[in-house]
């Protein structure tokens, strides 16, 4: 445990760099069947950390927690044939159970757009049961030919909400509302990670849906991270599972549902796109643990007055943990707490606490400074304000430095090299969205001029499209 960790540097090779800093900052691990992954317990103390804050998101946003089985009829899929086919080649189909072959293969949860269906076909029957606004936590599984830990595993976790509307309107408006208000303003305010907000083109769509809206990160690398998704499926799955509602005016009409999620993805982006040459650099508003209170030395008193700070900054609101472990130095420790970007260290020493002081390293930017005992408390609660918002404009202006607007397709290959490209989608359309392909460029999401999520009533020849290599 004394050996210095070493990471593979950024600029060397960024796929091992990732790997690196997975392992040594103890976040997890390959699991027993290829494309598994167990989740180690600091990884999940992320995880946790994010499905708490998108979870209370979505209840302000009206939804509620259900939970629906993992084991779907294999018929239900077939009931949208568009669904179906998006999905086939990831499924994962059991056939046998309790030592017999099952009159029905069943298939092991991929999304649950169709189990959910059936049962919101059972308990809508009126107008007034709408909208029915349902999310609920869960794993999923979809087999994954090239597996690669957190981004793309053949099990997740994630969160899938599900809704249903009386009219396509309010529909619309409410997984666009997701989209900004849930998780695009998660991704800003707890990720600290600028996000660019579109519709995707026919061709990324998902399965089934009429609209699909994306948030779109950018990776250190410059490549691009689709970090969570919003759908409107219009009445495809309405239609399949007869979702339909005595309305006001007497008639039986069809409902249109959403559906949206986010994954434990989102860790991956986290790292890739703040991470460094050192390890994790976690955004404190998300940070497990935002402050760590590390002895110089095992000197009694040395030792006693970490517990002071520790105690006075949980009496604080900070999330703080002392590490005194005997027998491990304290550039050990140090390089842990750099490894699993914990984002402020108070560091005290025997002369520091001669002098009255400690010092304040930020993990963000590898600054110290010195700080009276007396006003760490105090201090603290601003510094780590302020590492959240230099972690954000990093993140922004490296994504500024490396999005260039481009007037045609062979730019737009170029700038994909080191990072985004942004032009008109006239300039694209469908037939140049083939030919980005073969160079192995996507379009990530369309965009009106100005940068915002297009309305449904958006003319197409005033978007504009930003495309990028992505994960």
């Amino acid at each position: 445990m004394d050996d210095v960790a070493v990471i593979t540097p950024r600029s060397n090779d960024f796929p091992r760099w990732y790997q690196d800093v997975i392992e040594k900052a103890e976040l997890a691990d390959n699991g027993p069947v290829r494309g598994s992954m167990v989740i180690r317990p600091y990884g999940y103390a992320l995880w946790e950390r994010m499905q708490a804050d998108i979870d209370a998101r979505i209840k302000a946003a009206g939804a509620v927690n259900a939970y629906f089985p993992l084991f779907i009829p294999e018929s239900y899929l077939r009931r949208e044939a568009e669904h179906v086919e998006g999905f086939s080649p990831e499924l994962a189909v059991v056939t046998h159970g309790g030592g017999k072959e099952l009159a029905e293969p069943v298939v092991v949860r991929p999304t649950s757009e169709t189990v959910i269906g059936e049962y919101m076909a059972k308990w809508t029957q009126s107008y007034r049961d709408l909208p029915l606004l349902l999310n609920q936590w869960a794993n999923v599984v979809r087999w994954e030919l090239r597996p690669r830990l957190f981004l793309r595993t053949s099990e997740f976790l994630w969160q899938e909400g599900h809704t249903a509307h009386a009219d396509e309107a309010d529909a619309a408006a409410y997984a666009r509302r997701i989209a900004l208000e849930v998780y695009r303003d998660f991704m800003v305010s707890m990720l600290a990670l600028p996000v660019f907000v579109g519709a995707k083109t026919r061709k990324e769509r998902f399965a089934g849906a009429t609209n699909t809206m994306t948030c779109e990160g950018m990776m250190g690398d410059g490549k691009a991270l689709q970090m969570a998704t919003s759908h409107e499926l219009g009445q495809n799955f309405a239609r399949a599972f007869d979702i339909d509602f005595l309305g006001a005016d007497g008639g039986r009409h069809l409902a249109w549902t959403t559906s949206w999620g986010s994954s434990t993805r989102m860790i991956g982006g986290l790292i890739m796109a703040h991470g460094d040459d050192n390890g994790l650099r976690i955004p404190p508003a998300l940070a497990p643990t935002q402050v760590i209170v590390l002895p110089v030395r095992d000197d009694e008193a040395v030792v006693a007055k970490a517990r002071e700070i520790t105690d006075a900054l949980t009496a604080a609101g900070v999330r703080v943990s002392l590490d005194a472990r005997p027998g491990l130095s304290f550039g050990r420790r140090v390089t842990d707490a750099e490894l699993k970007g914990i984002p402020v260290r108070v560091e005290i020493g025997p002369r520091d606490l001669a002098a009255g002081n400690v010092t304040l390293a930020r993990r963000d930017t590898g600054e110290k400074h010195p700080a009276p005992l007396t006003e760490v408390a105090t201090r603290v609660p601003a510094l780590l304000d302020d590492v959240q918002a230099t972690i954000y404009a990093q993140a922004l202006e490296l994504r500024e430095a490396r999005t260039a607007d481009v007037t045609s397709l062979a730019d737009a290959v170029e700038a994909a090299g080191t990072g985004f490209a942004r032009l008109p989608w006239r300039l694209v359309g469908e037939d140049g969205e083939a030919r980005l392909a073969e160079e192995s460029v996507t379009v990530r999401c369309l965009q009106t001029p100005d940068g915002e999520l297009p309305s449904a009533d958006t003319d197409d020849a005033d978007l504009v499209c930003i495309v990028a290599r992505a994960y």
